[in-house]
């Protein structure tokens, strides 16, 4: 008889009784189970620690469009005229050289626009892309002060530079939500 061939070691030491063929969960063998799956479970949680800021660093930086789009809704210059005051676009503007550094300006209104030297009529676009890190000033009735600043930064480094620059990227999109 084959079944009579199998071995079977008894869960309780001293006695006759075989027991289920499996670990209890008074034995030992759980026990161990238990821990490796512990340790397995720590294992990946330190992995996905050091990997992730490992790759947040070292990870090339790509967006999927280098523009950033204003769009100057119809209407607007009505609105001005009666005396309205508000601003379609921020005081300042941050753009990264690598990633988001065209700035383009998109006039949905009825009457041609002024946007720093250039005067963008109706239904058309103005692109204005930044080769070099700097801060730049312009005039713009599009905001209530008159003048619009463009803080363009440069790529960001690798390592911890670029790690700060996600980082600071994450919360500012956070505090969008």
């Amino acid at each position: 008889m084959w079944l009579a061939t199998i071995p079977r070691t008894p869960t309780r030491r001293g006695t006759g009784d075989l027991g289920p063929p499996y670990p209890t969960s008074s034995g030992r063998d759980v026990f161990c189970m238990n821990h490796r799956l512990r340790y397995g479970v720590l294992a990946m949680l330190l992995i996905a620690a050091l990997g992730i800021p490992a790759w947040a660093a070292f990870a090339p930086v790509d967006s999927e469009s280098r523009d950033l789009v204003y769009e100057i809704p119809k209407g607007t210059f009505a609105r001005r005229q009666a005396g309205e005051k508000f601003d379609l676009i921020p005081a300042a503007i941050r753009l990264t050289i690598g990633v988001r550094d065209v700035l383009v300006m998109k006039n949905h209104d009825d009457v041609p626009q002024l946007f720093g030297p250039v005067l963008i009529m109706p239904g058309q676009s103005f692109r204005l892309p930044f080769r070099k890190a700097s801060t730049y000033l312009f005039t713009c009735p599009l905001h209530t002060s008159g003048l619009l600043t463009i803080i363009v930064e440069p790529e960001p480094e690798l390592g911890w530079k670029r790690l700060q620059w996600r980082t600071e990227a994450a919360v500012q999109f956070a505090a969008l939500l």
